[in-house]
């Protein structure tokens, strides 16, 4: 569904912020976008979502060109930004300025959502704080059934209760036909959530793997002490002992933790990256 090849990017010449990045995703799954401060995992979004356009390369979305800005495509896409500013109207007014850009836009999907996010309907936007505003806007942007859904750090001012029941509505949401790609660094709110890991560095995706494919090439542990592990790549203390990432010999089951991964990745890229190549 999304096919990019050789795409630069920047906003000055010479100072590129994506440099021949090439990725092809496909349909039906929630893929994590991990990268540092300022690695350009907006700047991605922003491309793939029309907003900003490449230097050179090619960005494809379901065939569509984004920087064509085609009103049958942007119907098709939204983008979900970090930070959000809202208008002074009740949610119903913004339902009715907003939803009829989506065709395919579910009243009573956003109003269930809404419901289960415990948000007063009768509010007006402004009144409200800063969690719950990104809880209508959640709401809204899956309500939207858009084929590309893209969203920028969207646990950001959600309390504990809220971001179970974020997870739970995007795990009952998506639909074959559909993509997810959250940015976050707020890894482990989503670490049984997502199911591709996309890392974003030195201006490349440098990994796109499946999470069964990262469990079954690296084990996941905890130990009292690091010689209990076979091919240690990675370690941080932990209450007990220790938190480690290994080379998966013994075809171990473990569960994703991508926090650690994503730190054993930037420690020992190299070694990391051997496994899945």
């Amino acid at each position: 569904m999304i096919n990019i090849k050789n795409l630069t990017f920047g906003y000055r010449p010479k100072q590129m912020v994506l440099e021949n990045l090439n990725l092809q995703i496909k349909p039906g799954h929630i893929y994590g976008l991990l990268g540092r401060n300022g690695a350009g995992k907006s700047s991605l979004s922003h491309n793939i979502c029309g907003l900003l356009f490449p230097v050179s390369g090619t960005c494809q979305v379901s065939g569509e060109i984004p920087a064509g800005r085609d009103p049958k495509f942007l119907q098709q896409v939204y983008l979900l930004p970090e930070e959000i500013y809202l208008p002074n109207v009740s949610i119903k007014s913004y339902l009715d300025i907003y939803a009829p850009f989506y065709p395919a836009f579910d009243r009573d999907m956003f109003y269930r959502f809404i419901l289960e996010f415990d948000i007063p309907k009768e509010h007006k936007l402004q009144d409200m704080s800063y969690g719950q505003k990104k809880k209508v806007m959640i709401s809204f942007a899956l309500a939207t059934q858009a084929k590309v859904l893209l969203m920028d750090e969207p646990t950001n001012g959600l309390d504990i209760p809220s971001k179970k029941q974020f997870r739970k509505i995007i795990a009952g949401v998506i639909k074959d036909d559909q993509l997810i790609i959250i940015s976050t660094h707020q890894v482990k709110d989503l670490d049984s959530l997502i199911d591709y890991v996309l890392i974003l560095e030195d201006k490349q995706i440098i990994l796109n793997q499946p999470v069964e494919n990262i469990t079954e090439k690296l084990a996941f542990k905890q130990v009292i002490n690091l010689d209990e592990v076979a091919s240690p790549i990675y370690n941080e203390g932990a209450l007990k002992g220790y938190a480690v990432v290994a080379i998966n010999h013994k075809k171990e089951n473990s569960r994703l933790d991508m926090e650690m991964f994503f730190n054993a990745l930037l420690s020992e890229k190299q070694l990391v990256l051997s496994q899945f190549n």
